[in-house]
């Protein structure tokens, strides 16, 4: 996905910044990461507060494999289906994704 499509996406917080991370891109807003996209996905940071909503909505969070074989799970989720195809949807996950970045701060 590239940075104008992602802008687009996430229009409704204002001026984002994109940077290269990971093999991925981080995706900020006042200085406050919100999402990451990571293998051509788009995940929204999520936290205490938030995961549960994430989950109610069929998203899912992001885990991967550890070197000692273990899994980790990171804070951020999948965009859920729905929002993809609602401009105010999105923008609502969006925030909430937002929040939760500036509640780990």
């Amino acid at each position: 996905m590239d940075n104008d499509e992602i802008r687009e996406i996430f229009q409704s917080l204002g001026p984002i910044t994109i940077r290269r991370m990971f093999g991925g891109k981080g995706m900020y807003c006042d200085g406050v990461i919100f999402a990451l996209e990571v293998h051509g996905e788009i995940l929204l940071k999520a936290d205490a507060e938030t995961a549960p909503r994430f989950a109610e909505a069929g998203a899912r969070q992001w885990i991967y494999e550890r070197k000692d074989g273990k899994t980790g799970a990171m804070p951020y989720w999948s965009v859920p289906d729905d929002a993809w195809d609602d401009p105010d949807l999105m923008a609502q996950w969006a925030r909430l994704a937002f929040e939760a970045g500036l509640r780990s701060r």
